[in-house]
């Protein structure tokens, strides 16, 4: 899987997700401009000790990540799609793509891809999510559709042993 940040803005969020993506085996592309440097306190802070794990590119910008990743099969999260992100097929190289957190993607990009735009349905007049929890919800749906392939990890306790009766 594949998670694309289109000019992300802050970098708590982009750490947070960064450290998803090292628990998921997922590639992350950010493309600039971003609203931060990688270098800064905060996204190591959010990304804790898992982003010397990360698999990250960076490109200049939205042309240049098109042109690198020729023939990508991406899905844009949008709150203004028309279809929610149960109701399409993700494929294990798919590219999931995000919005900068005060806009998203720019409707033409949307526009251009009407059929690749997908949504997280939520009630009432809420704008969005934040953009963490955007990623995670669409990006586990994705790896559940292809059966958390590599993922199926028994979990341990720190004290007990689930043998235990």
């Amino acid at each position: 899987m594949n998670i694309v940040l289109l000019e992300p803005e802050i970098p708590q969020n982009t750490g947070n997700i960064g450290r998803t993506c090292v628990a998921t085996g997922t590639k992350l592309h950010l493309i600039e401009p971003m609203g931060f440097r990688l270098s800064e306190k905060q996204i190591r802070r959010s990304g804790l000790d898992y982003w010397k794990d990360l698999d990250v590119t960076v490109y200049d910008s939205y042309r240049d990540f098109l042109a690198k990743n020729p023939g990508a099969k991406i899905y844009m999260a949008t709150t203004k799609a028309q279809k929610s992100y149960t109701e399409v097929d993700f494929e294990p190289d798919s590219f999931i793509m995000f919005g900068k957190e005060s806009a998203g993607i720019p409707e033409e990009l949307l526009l251009e891809n009407k059929e690749n735009t997908i949504r997280i349905p939520m009630i009432g007049n809420i704008r969005s999510l934040n953009l963490g929890n955007s990623v995670a919800v669409i990006l586990y749906e994705a790896l559940r559709q292809n059966k958390f392939e590599g993922l199926n990890r028994l979990g341990h306790l720190h004290q007990h042993n689930w043998d235990e009766a």
